[in-house]
């Protein structure tokens, strides 16, 4: 038989054993980093996915807007261009972390070159995959250039670093390319013209 006292214990710890109101705290404390990695791995495939369509949008409309204009396009108006390319990926920042690269390649006698290439000012250092101005240009497996002509590439080169410990699973390096073909001539050369503080390089 117990004592008094020690019915007392044993209806206090029985009591006790029976009270679930710090389980909530116990499995909150257990979830909570696990359901704040998956909110933040949300928000990082989110972030990736946007900028994808970012820079497949920057080098298609870059190409395109390129290869629309006359027979002959200035430095002025590739200029122009380059700042327009910098609001189509807002909210990312083209000129700190990503580099547009503008090739004019036409095909002579067989063979492949590049006319002239302009690369962004930009806080990333970038070459274009098909070659440099002047040069042979390597061009995409599956896409020919017969004989006079010519092509206008954009490629668009960012460097994604994650929000998400971005020391561990470090910097992705995403390359998107677009090309057309020029309308209303060759557009094998770049005519002069005056170009504001900040315009891309321009090698003819």
């Amino acid at each position: 038989m117990l004592s008094r006292a020690g019915k007392r214990a044993w209806a206090s710890w029985r009591r006790f054993a029976a009270d679930r109101r710090g389980g909530v705290l116990a499995e909150a404390a257990i979830l909570l980093p696990v359901l704040t990695a998956l909110l933040l791995s949300g928000v990082e495939v989110g972030r990736f996915t946007l900028l994808q369509q970012k820079l497949n949008r920057t080098a298609t409309s870059m190409s395109d807007l390129i290869a629309q204009t006359d027979s002959t396009i200035t430095l002025t108006q590739v200029a122009n261009l380059y700042q327009a390319a910098d609001y189509v990926m807002r909210p990312f920042d083209l000129t700190q972390d990503g580099v547009v690269i503008v090739s004019s390649v036409s095909q002579t006698a067989g063979a492949a070159s590049v006319d002239w290439q302009c690369i962004g000012d930009s806080g990333i250092t970038a070459i274009s995959s098909l070659g440099v101005s002047g040069g042979t240009a390597t061009l995409p497996t599956g896409f020919i250039l017969r004989d006079g002509e010519s092509a206008i590439f954009a490629e668009v080169v960012y460097d994604f670093v994650p929000f998400v410990a971005p020391d561990v699973i470090g910097t992705k390096t995403v390359r998107h390319q677009a090309m057309f073909r020029p309308r209303f001539g060759a557009l094998s050369s770049l005519a002069p013209g005056t170009v504001p503080a900040g315009a891309p390089t321009c090698t003819p």
